[in-house]
């Protein structure tokens, strides 16, 4: 017999925080290259099968350029930035949504002024994330300048406002 969980409503406690919701670290200090990144387990009852989390990059910071075998769904829900996803650099704000496919290089990335917060739903049991190697990097360098710009962090290099990336938006 599967636990039904208790209904229950979290009201929000402050901006972008929501009762009994703990405020976490993005990951372990030291295991992946990140910055300045929050997380919150929204929704994590057995009975749904997946997590629903909110992550939150401060001005400036980044989540970490990684790929794994589950997929995710992500709503932007705060600010905007950049995101890379596959061979492509896009620019994101509230409210798009973003599929991100099995093995899919992605990271995303917050403006000099503004956070960017995401809710971003996944399988509940899931593989752990891979990080780029040596050849990875190059791999995506060699997708052309936008990307490599993002991978630097010039976000303006990546971002160009050219007509290729009006479309994302359009």
């Amino acid at each position: 017999m599967t636990d039904t969980p208790t209904p229950g409503l979290r009201r929000p406690s402050a901006p972008f925080r929501w009762e009994g919701v703990d405020v976490l670290a993005y990951k372990e200090e030291g295991g992946a290259p990140f910055k300045a990144v929050s997380r919150q387990v929204l929704f994590a009852e057995p009975v749904l099968s997946c997590e629903l989390r909110y992550f939150e990059c401060d001005p400036g910071g980044h989540t970490t350029l990684e790929r794994h075998e589950h997929a995710h769904a992500v709503m932007l829900f705060r600010g905007g930035g950049l995101c890379l996803l596959g061979d492509r650099v896009r620019r994101v704000a509230v409210p798009d949504l973003v599929l991100i496919p099995p093995m899919t290089w992605h990271q995303f990335r917050a403006g000099a002024d503004d956070p960017l917060g995401f809710l971003c739903m996944v399988n509940a049991d899931r593989d752990r994330p891979r990080l780029p190697t040596e050849a990875d990097l190059a791999a995506l360098r060699a997708l052309g300048p936008r990307v490599a710009a993002f991978l630097d962090g010039d976000l303006a290099g990546a971002d160009g406002r050219d007509d290729a990336l009006a479309e994302d938006r359009g």
